[in-house]
């Protein structure tokens, strides 16, 4: 079974047994729905949690699962990420995609020349994200993600069309 990660637990919250969740989802609403069920990686082990109450709280994700409602009962979940199975992923409308499908891509300018692999999809306090771009003997490029750069995605190819813009790389 292949998941995806959609989260990090980083603490606990309360005495009542809630994960304090930093998401990477955008669908938190959905995800952390009463009943639905996510997975909780530790020690290379998908362990399947049912999703008892979920609330937001300063930017986090608040969750607790069935028959473990108590702090005493999470502690040991601290750090452990946040999962779903890849068939649970929601479909997305033509032209978006999610953060995991960016991750090695390679990345191309509109003149064809190979700049580099996306590494990871980095959030920023501002509109977009931003694609890290690993190049070979220089550092890393952040490309914004947006449509005056990222041009064309083609998953299939394996491959990203940027506007390299001067002083973009």
């Amino acid at each position: 079974m292949e998941y995806i990660t959609i989260g990090r637990a980083v603490n606990t919250h309360g005495l009542k047994g809630e994960l304090k969740i930093e998401s990477w989802s955008d669908f938190d609403e959905l995800r952390y729905q009463k009943g639905n069920t996510v997975y909780l990686l530790q020690n290379d082990t998908y362990t399947p949690f049912k999703v008892a109450t979920f609330r937001t709280h300063k930017g986090y994700s608040l969750v607790s699962f069935e028959d473990y409602q108590d702090i005493n009962r999470i502690e040991s979940f601290k750090g452990s990420l946040v999962c779903i199975r890849k068939e649970d992923q929601h479909t997305l409308p033509e032209g978006e995609y999610y953060r995991s499908q960016f991750i090695g891509l390679q990345v191309y300018d509109e003149a064809g020349t190979l700049i580099g692999t996306v590494t990871a999809v980095e959030e920023t306090s501002g509109a977009q994200n931003n694609l890290r771009v690993r190049r070979e003997g220089s550092k890393d490029a952040l490309i914004p993600n947006i449509p005056e750069f990222v041009k064309q995605v083609d998953l299939s190819a394996g491959r990203i069309v940027i506007h390299a813009e001067e002083g973009l790389l």
